[in-house]
């Protein structure tokens, strides 16, 4: 018989509550609370922005690499009628790229950003046969479809080799053709069982599937099968929906994304052979987008319409750590606009309200938090404020007048708080970051756009903020380098702004506008989570990490709150307070290499 100690080279080990460092994989039995436990990484599914296509646009199609770093979109409107523009990605941004010959939309693509295939569409009110082959950097007319159309799906691994299929034609509305393109000329084959028109596809021109589009009665979530020689109906989609966006690489592995249901969603569902199961979801609901990649676990969702035409980009990574929050230390006193200095394990929590205003001041030793000396002036909404370590740290800024911003600033030595000098513009709901002796104030309600840096003596004024606005949170070490991000204008916003010690320079929005959130990190590996979204106003529970360029959803709180404060790094922080929507105590820790412990379940009987 097979034991632990055989497998794994090692028996089980008994500690008193954890290991001090476990490794993924580890078992262990806790001798305290009488459990056997194990190191679990956390995997998932992500969509985190790119950069925006340069034209905004609907109906139009792509094609693209091994996965998101390299992509080709071609036609679609905006205006109308259509558009020859052609642009390529290349894993950052958008660059145009010579223009198809024959504008159009409503089309479909192709093979690679090396490789592509454009065919069918429609330009203003003629469906079009046209077929044009991309050879990295330009497009060739070549041999037209058998049936003009549009509407269609297609799908195909290069521009020698690509199946087209569905549509709608002159004469017929939900169209059942299949064609197969060699490289020369369109050859008809078996067609597709439910004739549809927006309906999408993945894979080969010998191993594809089809999904979603437009029957006779409606909206369709029905799947098919292609062999290479016919279809095969297969499980439906969850959603019913059409204009959706797909990639993968054949009828054993897909991914399908946005589309109207009739409503524009952002439903993601996964394709595994036998069943389609729901995963994360885009961050921007839309329609009429389009989608490449080669694979259905790095792929590419651009263009799209709702209401309005957009370019945004997505980028999809599956089976990546996700990172994980478990539960801390409750504070003694629950507050919301909590402000906080420190580490994960080394934290500081002062003010906030109770609803009355509170000089509280709590520490936090990765267990548990202690009572310390309150502020000379307690003072509320000061989340995401705070500089400094939990024996070192700076308080400014708040309210604690009702309705009536503050410039008081405290500098805490580890034992008490000392009036020093105040901020230069008095402000509330605004977000601060930096150490004790050098420190970033930014934003604020109403509205505000002001920056001040703090020397360890006095704030001086700095360069302001592009978008003026308050309940916004922020990332940084000092006052040199700093990342300010979401908000209200009134409205959430998503806007995300990196300061370089002289100006500040937008970047890549976050994936969910929103405000009251909480933020921690630095300038290029930031963490932000929580906060309101709407209208209509909801508390929620998103984790979005910052890597420099783009933000990444990663695992959620357990605990939706807003108006509450973190502390951290991007791998090991802290969050705390906060309201949801009665005020909180909850406290929780962050693990961004994904790993959590699980506890093994046994029965006896």
């Amino acid at each position: 018989m097979s034991t632990y100690k055989k497998i794994k080279g090692t028996s089980v080990q008994s500690y008193s509550g954890d290991p001090e460092n476990p490794i993924k994989g580890q078992l262990w039995y806790d001798s305290v609370n009488s459990e056997f436990q194990y190191k679990e990484q956390v995997t998932g599914n992500a969509w985190s922005t790119g950069n925006s296509l340069n034209t905004a646009r609907r109906n139009l199609a792509g094609s693209s690499g091994t996965n998101y770093t390299s992509a080709l979109a071609f036609g679609g409107t905006n205006p109308p009628p259509n558009t020859a523009l052609t642009e390529q990605y290349d894993g950052t941004s958008w660059t145009e790229v010579s223009d198809l010959n024959q504008s159009r939309d409503y089309l479909a693509g192709a093979g690679t950003s090396t490789s592509g295939l454009a065919f069918g569409g429609i330009n203003v009110s003629t469906r079009l046969g046209n077929t044009e082959q991309w050879n990295g950097s330009s497009w060739t007319e070549v041999s037209d479809l058998n049936s003009a159309r549009r509407q269609l799906g297609g799908t195909g691994t290069d521009n020698t080799s690509a199946l087209a299929f569905g549509g709608e034609d002159d004469s017929t509305a939900h169209m059942t053709n299949t064609e197969s393109w060699n490289g020369s000329t369109w050859t008809e084959l078996n067609d597709v069982n439910n004739g549809r028109l927006m309906s999408n596809g993945a894979g080969t021109n010998t191993s594809a599937l089809t999904f979603g589009g437009e029957g006779p009665a409606g909206a369709s979530a029905q799947t098919e099968s292609w062999n290479g020689t016919s279809w095969t109906d297969v499980a439906d989609l969850n959603v019913t929906t059409n204009a959706l966006g797909s990639t993968g690489p054949d009828n054993t592995s897909a991914l399908a994304f946005g589309g109207q249901t009739p409503s524009a969603t952002a439903k993601t569902e996964s394709w595994n052979g036998s069943i389609w199961t729901e995963t994360s979801d885009l961050n921007i609901a839309r329609w009429a987008l389009a989608g490449s990649g080669n694979s259905a676990t790095l792929a590419l969702a651009f263009g799209g319409q709702n209401p309005a035409i957009t370019g945004a980009t997505e980028e999809w990574n599956a089976g990546v750590a996700l990172g994980a929050w478990y539960t801390g230390g409750d504070l003694n006193t629950a507050r919301d606009w909590i402000a906080g200095a420190g580490t994960q394990d080394a934290t500081l929590a002062f003010g906030g309200e109770t609803p009355s205003f509170t000089g509280t001041t709590e520490s936090y030793n990765g267990t548990s938090w202690a009572e310390l000396n309150d502020l000379n002036t307690a003072r509320g909404e000061i989340s995401n404020t705070g500089s400094g370590t939990q024996t070192a740290a700076l308080a400014y800024g708040g309210t604690n007048l009702p309705a009536t911003s503050s410039a008081l600033t405290e500098l805490w030595n580890g034992y008490t708080w000392t009036e020093v000098n105040d901020l230069n513009t008095a402000r509330r709901r605004f977000a601060g970051t930096g150490t004790s002796t050098s420190t970033l104030a930014f934003g604020g309600n109403p509205n505000l756009a002001n920056a001040e840096s703090w020397n360890g003596t006095s704030w001086t004024e700095v360069n302001d903020l592009n978008t003026g606005r308050g309940n916004l949170a922020g990332a940084g070490v000092d006052n040199t380098s700093a990342l300010a991000f979401g908000g209200d204008l009134p409205g959430n916003t998503a806007a995300t702004e990196s300061w370089n010690g002289t100006s500040w320079t937008e970047v890549n929005d976050l994936n969910v506008a929103k405000r009251n959130l909480g933020g921690n990190g630095t300038q290029t590996a930031a963490l932000t989570m929580g906060g309101v979204v709407g209208p209509p106003n909801v508390i929620q529970s998103q984790t979005e990490s910052w890597n420099g360029t783009n933000w990444s959803n990663v695992g959620n709180l357990n605990q939706i709150r807003a108006s509450f404060t973190s502390r951290g790094t991007q791998t090991a922080a802290v969050a705390f307070g906060g309201q949801s929507p009665s005020f909180l105590t909850a406290t929780e820790e962050w693990d961004g290499t994904g790993f959590i412990t699980r506890t093994i379940t046994t029965t006896t009987e």
